[in-house]
């Protein structure tokens, strides 16, 4: 059951950001730094791009992109949030398959992997290592 009434919830969820996350914030820097640019207007809205690697970085909030290890289905509305999720999930393999298919490496991060340890994310995508739970 829900503790926060149904504006309470709304408000909340309607101050939710899509950029400038805590994840991203704390590898911003150091991808900056291997000549990522951040937040690009490219397909996909990859948060970290560099071109010339040709390598994309996606950091994956654990409740929208469905993490098999935080994410708990809500227990209200759950029609619309287990649709939207799934939707979420399905858009996240089709961004996968068009960046592959234009030679691009994608690395996906979990945002609890970014946020414990995100001196170990930049390595791994200074390496190139994209598998997303290289880091577990």
């Amino acid at each position: 059951m829900d503790v926060l009434t149904k504006n309470q919830r709304k408000y909340n969820m309607s101050h939710i950001r899509r950029a400038e996350t805590k994840p991203e914030l704390l590898i911003k820097d150091g991808l900056e730094a291997l000549g990522f640019g951040y937040q690009p207007k490219e397909f996909g809205h990859p948060d970290f791009i560099n071109k010339k690697k040709k390598i994309v970085v996606f950091v994956d909030g654990c409740f929208w992109h469905k993490c098999k290890r935080h994410y708990v289905q809500p227990e209200n509305n759950k029609t619309f949030w287990i649709a939207k999720i799934n939707k979420n999930v399905r858009r996240d393999r089709a961004v996968n398959l068009r960046f592959k298919k234009n030679g691009f490496t994608v690395i996906r991060l979990w945002e609890h992997d970014v946020i414990k340890k995100p001196e170990i994310c930049i390595a791994s995508i200074e390496l190139n290592k994209p598998n997303r739970h290289a880091l577990n």
